[in-house]
Parts: structure tokens; C-alpha cells; sequence
């Protein structure tokens, strides 16, 4: 049953591949806006009607259905699709690549989890090869030059995802997974309507139809359709490890795909980042060992 997160991952890396292939195809904009409006209309007829038979009983969820929507629909993609004009698709993938570590720390304050020896351990690996990659392996270079632009975008594209997932188990909204992604798509348009309509050019051509198909009908729709699966079969845990394995697809694909080269600081980058990120989930060790007395009341 690990073909379903395997094969969402897969998708969802030859996603990074199409943004890199739109920066100079399509505007951000207008990729971001006709991605879900598609994949909006596709799954309209299986779930409009029941969802406006419950419209009342729906009502006092709108706001966060908005939010969610804003997290995970418009800022993170947008603001991937703004990264890509100016950094890798490699790199893109490794910032994705933080997203389960952020997600943890994010857990720290808005759920509430005790921190781990993992989580302080794995958090320090991860900024290290953060920072070797952003500086392509000077990090002497940050603090002449700063960090640049589309790096500095998909940090933040891959914050508000994480924020997205912990905010998504928090409030815990009584709601299938379908009529919640449908709704949030609903919301989404809403957010990414005024961007849209400040594009210079709305039309699509041979070469930006088959990205927009891409992104909204295998990456939108059936990796989506997979990742449930994968929860449903084999539990939250097991199936958010298959997202580690985000960046070596990307980078396979786009070295394959797109002809990009693999450079020093991506491996070390990388690398770290991603048992950084390992450390986090498997280290699973209180950073304070309880006292007898809490040990006791906890039935320990």
C-alpha cells in the first residue's frame, strides 16, 4: 500500500518540474488561478449538491475553510510559482523538503506537543543545510548578500503549507476529505481572483495548456486522491514519511527532465536537511526526562 504516497510524491515532484517549466511559459498568476478553477470544475458535479443540501450546517466553518484555503491553495503555490522564476528546481525541492520539520516545531506551540531531542537536534541539521544551499555552499556569502529572493519566497511558501497542516488537525472540522478540498478550492478562487485579473495575459497556448492540465488534474486531483488512500490504509504517520523522499524525485526529475545539474552544496544541502528532517520524526526521545511524581500521576 505504499505505491499510493510513493506515487502522490512522485506528482507532486514533477509539479516542481512544471513550475520551473511556467516561469518563462505562463504567469504565476494565471497558472496559480486556472490550476484549481480546472480541477474546481471536474469535481463540481460530484460534490455541489450535497454540499448545498448542508449549506446551513456549513456555515459556521466558512472562516476557516478561508484560512486553510489561503494557507495550503493560494500562498503556498503562489508563492511557489513566484520562486521558480528565479531559483531551481532542485532547490525548490529541498525547501519542500522542511515542510514535515516546520509542521513539527509549528506542533510546539499551536498543539501543544512536549519538544524531542529530535526536534532540537533535527532543527539545527536542517537550518545548517538550509543555509549551505541558499549560499551554494558559502555561507560567508548570506551575510554580504542575503539571502535571495526566490529562496527567501518558498521559505515562506513552505511555512504557510506547514501552518496549513497543523492548523488542519487543530480545528478538526467535522468533514469528509473531498468536501474539504472542494470547499477550499471554492475559497481559493475567491483569494486568487485579483492576481489573476492583473495578469498581462490570460490566454493559454500549446505550450502553457499542458502545465496547467498537469497541475490541476495529476497534482491537484489524483496525488491527492492517493495521499488519502495512503492515510486511509496505512495511518498519517507511516504515509508523511514517504515526503521525505520529495527532493530526491525532484532533483532525479529535473535532472532528467530539465537538465539541471547537481552541484556540491545541493548534495550537502540536501542531505542535511533531510536527516535533520529524518531526526525529527524517529527521535522521538523527550528533551525532559518527567519527574517520578509527573511519571506517577501519568500512570508511567
Amino acid at each position: 500500500m505504499f505505491w499510493f504516497p510513493l506515487l502522490a510524491v512522485l506528482i507532486w515532484s514533477g509539479n516542481a518540474i512544471v513550475s520551473k517549466l511556467a516561469a518563462g511559459t505562463i504567469e504565476p498568476g494565471v497558472i496559480a488561478f486556472y490550476r484549481w478553477f480546472l480541477a474546481w470544475l471536474l469535481v463540481t458535479p460530484l460534490m455541489f449538491r450535497p454540499l448545498w443540501q448542508q449549506r446551513r450546517a456549513l456555515r459556521p466553518y466558512l472562516g476557516k475553510l478561508l484560512i486553510l484555503a489561503l494557507l495550503g491553495m493560494v500562498l503556498n503555490q503562489s508563492l511557489g510559482y513566484y520562486a521558480a522564476q528565479s531559483i531551481s528546481a532542485v532547490n525548490i525541492g529541498i525547501h519542500n523538503a522542511l515542510i514535515p520539520l516546520l509542521t513539527l516545531l509549528l506542533s510546539l506551540w499551536l498543539l501543544r506537543e512536549p519538544p524531542t531531542l529530535g526536534m532540537l537536534s533535527g532543527a539545527l541539521l536542517s537550518l545548517s543545510g538550509l543555509l549551505w544551499l541558499v549560499s551554494a555552499g558559502q555561507p560567508g556569502r548570506l551575510l554580504a548578500q542575503g539571502m535571495g529572493h526566490g529562496d527567501a519566497l518558498m521559505l515562506l511558501a513552505v511555512f504557510c503549507y506547514a501552518l496549513y497542516g497543523v492548523l488542519h488537525k487543530r480545528w478538526a472540522l467535522p468533514l469528509s476529505g473531498w468536501q474539504q478540498i472542494y470547499l477550499q478550492m471554492t475559497a481559493a478562487l475567491l483569494w486568487l481572483l485579483p492576481d489573476f485579473l492583473r495578469a498581462s495575459h490570460w490566454q493559454l497556448d500549446s505550450q502553457s495548456w499542458p502545465l496547467v492540465a498537469y497541475a490541476a488534474l495529476p497534482a491537484s486531483l489524483l496525488a491527492t486522491w492517493l495521499w488519502l488512500e495512503g492515510v486511509r490504509t496505512l495511518g498519517a504517520s507511516r504515509t508523511a514519511i514517504c515526503m521525505n523522499l520529495l527532493p530526491l524525485f525532484t532533483a532525479l526529475l529535473a535532472v532528467i527532465g530539465l537538465g539541471e545539474q547537481l552541484q556540491g552544496y545541493h548534495l550537502w544541502g540536501g542531505g542535511l536537511t533531510l536527516l535533520g528532517v529524518l531526526l525529527c520524526q524517529l527521535w522521538r526521545q523527550p528533551l525532559r526526562r518527567l519527574p517520578p511524581r509527573a511519571m506517577a500521576n501519568a500512570g508511567c
